[in-house]
């Protein structure tokens, strides 16, 4: 499975492409605004550090402005993928994009029939917001299973991208039903390195080494 940060902070993309760990990145327009810079200035920055796919998300809402949006978007570099919001006219997009040749990330996905929607407008990926289901009391892991089972029914090539991730058995969960990508916040991706037996084991094992004979 691909790891992909969430996030538009510059340092803490850096943090995870140093750790070697790193796929790609996802953002939002929310994200960019935590930022403060500007959407062309955190574009740069992003781009500069990430060689693995980045997805860039339209703010238009009609047919021609994610049309006109997400062609420029793509031109940014080549690695860059439209993220466009599971609407008819979002539908209608993707497969436009991807008659042109353009990747997409179909967002706001939140049940199985509208990511059987996406694959069938030929969307690179597909991302559900297990996250946000979870908040209004549905199973979001339920929607990643259906999702799974459905795209290798039929044998779509759209990436299963589990989104809106809260914590670290979010990530292991998607992992075991057999999802493509997770993409998730810096501060999930650090609890995945945490345990506290290993916090324990490696204080013992220096513990230990101070009484070795130098």
């Amino acid at each position: 499975m691909k790891f992909f940060v969430d996030t538009a902070d510059i340092n803490q993309i850096k943090e995870a492409v140093a750790w070697g760990i790193c796929d790609g990145v996802t953002t939002n327009p929310s994200l960019v605004a935590k930022t403060g810079k500007s959407f062309d200035a955190v574009i740069e920055e992003i781009c500069e550090v990430v060689d693995g796919p980045i997805s860039l998300e339209v703010t238009a809402t009609d047919f021609d402005g994610m049309m006109e949006q997400g062609r420029a978007l793509a031109k940014t570099k080549d690695n860059v993928v439209v993220k466009v919001p599971l609407t008819k006219d979002g539908i209608r997009a993707t497969r436009a994009f991807t008659d042109e040749g353009i990747k997409t990330n179909v967002t706001l996905c939140f049940s199985a029939g509208q990511a059987l929607l996406a694959a069938k407008a030929g969307a690179s990926y597909i991302s559900p917001f297990i996250g946000r289901l979870d908040d209004v009391s549905n199973e979001g892991m339920a929607i990643i299973d259906d999702i799974v089972t459905i795209y290798r029914n039929y044998e779509f090539t759209t990436e299963v991208l589990v989104a809106s991730v809260r914590h670290p058995m979010h990530v292991v969960e998607a992992a075991r039903l057999g999802a493509d990508v997770c993409t998730m916040p810096p501060a999930v991706l650090d609890k995945l390195f945490k345990h506290p037996l290993t916090d324990i084991g490696l204080a013992r094992f220096l513990k230990d080494w101070e009484s070795v004979p130098k």
